[in-house]
């Protein structure tokens, strides 16, 4: 999609990147993250209206250290770093640094020099966010020290001619308390930026790309009644109407009741519906595959062919539509440089390598609260837009080993009790996303004055924002004994039930 205003962040590994996205987003313009070895012609040719250099936990003095090319010192184009960022380009234009005689980590008081351009009615004695072992120890040529702290004499500089700057600590991150207004000085005081970046401009620039794109053509889109496949299917349906055809494929991986609640919500919905049961062919795919990339790849494959089959079908169909988000691309392809690669989606590194259909994906670049924003756009019905994320295998990467029909049965039941009481509790909006797991497990119980050895079931329930980082739910104690209490009553096979409490990183949000 083309940009009317964009910050391109060069991402050198932190674990704050996406943050640093989400702030300049929520200010208003739009910001992507590329690798910091993207070569100069295609930075260029993204027409930044700035540049951000993320942290990192790499030394620039090492030898393997994760350095961008040199020239977009010379660009013209308003650059800004931060941490690592920071330490970057003052060592690449002639400044050094050194590891610091004690790391520092945690909060700190920023004293302001110069309270202008960066630090306009930014006040000294702000805490910021540290998060360092180096520190830069002598200044580049024609660089200023604007900021300094207790412990970093040096914590924020500029050029003294050109819009480069650098921070030594955490802009993006709640901690730091005037972070967003630092972020904006650096979009609207630096960069002119306008801050056009919204939900309508969104929806009017996607619409027009796709009506561009599809022509008089046909398109089928993947709809398994998530608020992405949905927002995706009303907004390639605003731009070509009836010549849309969404598919729902049932695959007997989906929660309690999925398929029906499905043909019921979409009753009325602009395009027309085919409900495909798929269930045989996929569970036999799976059967004794317990790898989670296996079984990723292996219905992302089956979507794909069981979509290549219904348009066949439906004659002259070259275009499918997924409901794709940019954390999908970010952790399925290793868009960062120095980072590895989480896991693969269903829709991003399941697909397979020939496809007949070319791929729409008209979230590709949005976070899930954006998507939701988008939806409300749209008017797509509130219930659709508030569910909690589902993952495109299914229950196959919530049952922890081989997938078989029982099992499927039995995490069903268990995962709609929690979800059930959720809603009861007026939790279930107050929690990013919950579900149950099936352990690969059994325990010892009694029941009924009897010795049982039967599954184990663990609950998730994380808040977050965006779902790059999330932290474990804290949940009243009664209600997750009344649910431990349920399931265990009510669902025959389950005689253990236990919480998962850890954050993501280091975990991940989903067990697989």
């Amino acid at each position: 999609m083309q940009h009317s205003e964009k910050i391109v962040i060069l991402d050198f590994g932190s674990q704050y990147t996406q943050l640093i996205a989400r702030r300049v987003r929520d200010l208003g313009v739009y910001s992507e993250i590329k690798p910091y070895n993207l070569p100069m012609a295609e930075l260029k040719a993204n027409r930044p209206n700035g540049i951000i250099l993320s942290g990192g936990p790499s030394s620039v003095y090492a030898e393997s250290a994760p350095l961008p090319d040199q020239q977009i010192f010379e660009l013209g184009v308003p650059i800004l770093g931060i941490c690592y960022g920071l330490q970057v380009l003052a060592f690449q234009l002639g400044g050094q640094v050194d590891p610091a005689s004690h790391r520092e980590y945690g909060r700190a008081a920023l004293q302001v020099d110069q309270a202008a351009d960066l630090f306009y009615a930014i006040n000294s004695g702000s805490q910021v966010w540290m998060s360092h072992g180096d520190h830069l120890t002598r200044l580049p040529k024609d660089f200023k020290v604007i900021g300094h702290t207790a412990n970093a004499p040096i914590a924020a500089i500029r050029h003294r001619s050109k819009p480069i700057f650098g921070i030594q600590f955490h802009p993006e991150v709640v901690h730091s308390e005037k972070g967003r207004e630092i972020l904006s000085n650096f979009l609207f005081r630096i960069c002119d930026c306008r801050g056009n970046w919204n939900a309508a401009s969104f929806v009017e620039t996607t619409v027009e790309e796709i009506h561009g794109r599809v022509g008089d053509q046909k398109a089928i889109c993947a709809l398994s009644g998530g608020v992405d496949s949905t927002v995706s299917a009303y907004l390639v349906g605003r731009a070509i109407g009836r010549r849309l055809t969404c598919i729902f494929v049932d695959t007997g991986l989906m929660r309690l009741n999925e398929a029906r609640q499905v043909r019921e919500s979409y009753k009325n919905a602009p395009f027309e519906l085919i409900c495909v049961d798929a269930e045989q062919r996929f569970l036999t795919r799976l059967q004794n595959v317990t790898d989670p990339e296996r079984k990723r790849k292996i219905i992302g494959e089956e979507f794909i062919r069981v979509f290549e089959e219904q348009a066949r079908q439906l004659g002259d169909t070259p275009f499918l539509v997924q409901g794709t988000l940019y954390p999908d691309v970010i952790e399925s392809i290793s868009i960062k440089g120095p980072s590895a690669t989480i896991k693969s989606h269903h829709n991003v590194g399941g697909l397979p390598e020939k496809m007949g259909l070319a791929l729409i994906e008209p979230l590709r670049e949005l976070f899930k609260d954006e998507v939701r924003l988008v939806g409300a756009q749209l008017q797509i019905d509130e219930h659709i837009l508030q569910r909690h994320p589902f993952p495109g295998p299914g229950l196959a990467v919530r049952i922890l080993g081989s997938v078989d029909k029982d099992k499927l049965n039995i995490l069903r039941a268990a995962d709609d009790i929690f979800i059930q009481e959720l809603h009861r509790s007026s939790w279930y909006h107050q929690v990013w996303q919950a579900f149950a797991v099936l352990l690969p497990i059994q325990t010892v119980g009694v029941m009924g004055d009897e010795r049982t050895y039967e599954n184990a079931v663990a609950l998730r329930a994380v808040t977050s924002q965006d779902g790059m980082t999330a932290d474990w739910a804290d949940v009243p104690h009664e209600l997750l004994a009344h649910v431990s209490n349920r399931i265990i009553n009510e669902v025959k096979g389950v005689n253990r039930v236990v919480y998962d409490i850890s954050s993501k990183p280091p975990s991940t949000i989903e067990w697989e």
